[in-house]
């Protein structure tokens, strides 16, 4: 699996989100601006992340995005997921379970598949808006 452009600006505005004052509306403008996105895609990437609950808008002067949760309690793996759909590594079929492969070694494969997306999504659904900004303000050290 490969995290999509979307999926990496959706992480980069919820985090710039998290690493400012996060009871104060952010415009699309200034999160624009701080995380060098393109702002067109970045309006149609945070309609999708508050279509799936993980931020709010306010309208109007002084309008703009919050967290809808804190940074605490959002994963990497949901912002993801809002824009991207599943974590899986893969469209495979499911593995057959009853010795009835149809093809030389493919339900092996289609279980490593599977085995791998499950990697992947337990990682991402380990890290938080939280850990990340803190390892960006420096105080909490880079994943290995």
């Amino acid at each position: 699996m490969r995290v999509s452009t979307r999926g990496d600006y959706a992480c980069r505005a919820l985090l710039s989100l998290a690493l400012h004052d996060a009871a104060t509306p952010t415009s699309v403008r200034d999160i624009a601006e701080r995380t060098g996105l393109p702002q067109p895609y970045l309006e149609q990437i945070l309609l999708a992340l508050k279509g799936a609950g993980l931020v709010r808008s306010k309208r109007g002067v002084g309008g703009g995005y919050v967290l809808a949760h804190p940074p605490e309690s959002i994963t990497l793996a949901q912002v993801v997921s809002a824009v991207d759909g599943p974590i899986v590594v893969g469209d495979f079929d499911e593995p057959h379970t009853n010795g009835a492969c149809d093809h030389e070694g493919q339900c092996v494969l289609l279980s490593i598949w599977a085995h791998v997306g499950e990697q992947m999504r337990s990682l991402l659904e380990a890290s938080t808006l939280a850990d990340v900004a803190a390892i960006t303000r420096g105080d909490a050290p880079w994943p290995n």
